[in-house]
């Protein structure tokens, strides 16, 4: 279950704006529990430096993706496709099913591909790093997307705390019976 960002308030209830100076669309949604202070930040800047970093090993300094020579092309890019599909359709779902409609009563969503791990959101984004990684192996690249994972899941863990806090049991089973970042089976 990722955190609904509850990003429509600053410090002491202020209101927050977009980049463009405009309200965002979710501001003031009581069914939005929050996140982590640097969530949006830190996955701007982990964004920005790992496509630099992969673009310029890639396909100007060749610095470090030796390895695209030990993984046929045949293999790594249908591989990479599969990834850069779930990692699209993961993002997109989430975003649909969170922001999407308003509930009247806030609860844990369990909806969709929430249903099959807790914080779809941040696991495409990994998934994304990871297709792109296949499809041009870059050590220097690998690095960052292990530093955003490291990232993804401290700023979950925090999120999950506020979700316990607010959701309390409600929250605590849905954790129980959801994989954080891999699916768990079902239990028939």
């Amino acid at each position: 279950m990722h955190i609904a960002p509850d990003l429509g308030r600053g410090k002491k209830g202020e209101t927050v704006s977009d980049s463009q100076g405009g309200k965002r669309r979710w501001e003031g949604r009581e069914d939005l529990t929050g996140e982590h202070a640097l969530t949006d930040i830190g996955q701007l800047v982990l964004a920005l430096l790992f496509a630099g970093t992969w673009i310029a090993d890639s396909f100007f300094l060749h610095v470090t993706t030796f390895l695209n020579g030990t993984i046929h092309p045949a293999i790594r890019i249908p591989i990479a496709a599969v990834l850069l599909g779930v990692s699209g359709y993961l993002g997109w779902s989430s975003h649909r099913i969170i922001f999407g409609e308003t509930r009247r009563e806030p609860h844990v969503v369990r909806a969709g591909v929430f249903s099959v791990v807790r914080h779809p959101m941040y696991l495409s984004e990994i998934l994304l790093y990871l297709g792109l990684l296949l499809l041009s192996v870059s050590l220097m690249a690998a690095g960052v997307w292990l530093t955003a994972i490291g990232f993804l899941h401290a700023i979950a863990r925090t999120e999950e705390r506020l979700l316990a806090a607010r959701f309390g049991d409600e929250y605590t089973g849905y954790a129980r019976d959801v994989g954080m970042w891999l699916p768990r089976p079902r239990k028939r």
